[in-house]
């Protein structure tokens, strides 16, 4: 499973929180490409719900990791 920033984008506004199967059926019927749909499939079959898109892609970047302070960019 491969995720992106583009590809996460179509699930950001996902109706949260959702089982495996609403967000295959959410990306289908929102049009995601095709590698949306097979990261999904690719998720443990369970009924668990999903949160938000960190509970499916860990990594997934907030607007923490790209926050730069004044004082960080006087140093350079």
């Amino acid at each position: 499973m491969i995720w992106t920033l583009e590809l996460a984008s179509y699930l950001l506004d996902a109706p949260w929180p959702a089982t495996k199967a609403e967000l295959i059926d959410y990306a289908n019927r929102i049009g995601a490409p095709r590698e949306v749909i097979e990261n999904l499939e690719e998720l443990e079959d369970s009924d668990e719900l999903y949160e938000g898109i960190e509970d499916i892609w860990p990594d997934f970047p907030t607007n923490e990791d790209f926050f730069y302070s004044d004082e960080e960019e006087e140093e350079y």
